[in-house]
């Protein structure tokens, strides 16, 4: 197991800073930019041809909008998590749960009423927009991510209020999008991870919740949810080349993981986001998953 006295220095400092960009992510961004740049011979995107679902309608400061929600199954799924764990997840305002989407460009088309109007392709993946049929929770907030990922991208302002389109799944168009062609796939949640052995020696320790994914074929990054603390004082973090664990102070928390990939613990560094209430990890791998 790596040291966690090297990693000490690395939350302490970053704690300490006010700016929401800590140097971490900083390192993170640059890390991930270089290994774009390395593999110029990799694709970066592929096409894909969504398939419709259903339309909603809203307005912006230029008018009509309409976004096509559709689907493809190129698109990677969102963690399974139950709509208990969702909405607990989404109550302590944690970040962990990303529902992945293909945001389209805009395209101008025409009313019902023959009148100028803008329409976006939003695309999610085939599995969860059948889960999301079923659900007016999922599908509630799809539409406002939807909704706040084009006003991110576009710059715009759309009203909150929507209605859905009867008999009509999709207004004009749905045209082909391309995407990533490396996704971050969501590898596993860890939380099934835990050798019996710390399921008995730390009973009575809460088990934070863990988001992993790949950033890059030879980087691998945690996102530990911690919202019971304000800060990095106590925390305790060890990586070995295929295991993470992590201890909080006053024994609120433990964590006690087996990662199926080959760790580089001795460039691994860790910083606490004191907003977020996470700890973030970066670990450079010895190897890239098959």
């Amino acid at each position: 197991m790596a040291d966690s006295s090297l990693l000490a220095s690395e939350l302490n400092e970053t704690e300490t800073m006010g700016e929401e960009t800590t140097r971490l992510e900083e390192l993170l961004l640059q890390a991930s930019k270089e290994l774009q740049q390395a593999q110029t011979t990799r694709p970066e995107s592929t096409q894909i041809q969504p398939q419709p679902g259903f339309c909603i309608k809203t307005i912006s400061s230029e008018g009509k909008v309409f976004i096509n929600i559709c689907h493809s199954p190129s698109i990677p799924p969102p963690a399974d998590v139950t709509e208990d764990e969702l909405l607990q997840m989404l109550e302590e305002d944690q970040t962990g749960f990303r529902i992945p989407m293909s945001l389209g460009e805009p395209h101008a088309e025409l009313d019902a009423k023959g009148q100028g109007c803008t329409a976006y392709d939003v695309a999610v993946n085939s599995d969860f927009y059948r889960r999301m049929q079923n659900s007016d929770f999922l599908r509630e907030l799809v539409i406002t991510i939807a909704r706040e990922g084009l006003e991110d991208k576009y710059s715009l302002q759309l009203n909150s209020e929507w209605r859905m389109l009867k008999n009509r799944p999709f207004l004009g168009s749905i045209s082909q999008q391309n995407i990533r062609s490396q996704q971050r796939p969501q590898i596993q949640e860890l939380g099934d991870l835990y050798t019996p052995h710390s399921q008995r020696a730390d009973e009575g320790r809460e088990k934070p919740h863990l988001n992993l994914w790949l950033e890059a074929p030879d980087l691998l990054l945690a996102e530990i949810d911690l919202p019971k603390l304000d800060g990095a004082l106590g925390l305790s973090l060890e990586i070995g080349e295929n295991r993470l664990v992590m201890g909080g102070p006053q024994q609120l928390y433990h964590l006690d993981a087996y990662i199926p990939l080959w760790i580089n613990s001795e460039e691994s560094k860790a910083a606490f986001h004191k907003k977020r209430k996470q700890l973030l990890v970066a670990m450079p791998l010895l190897s890239v998953p098959s």
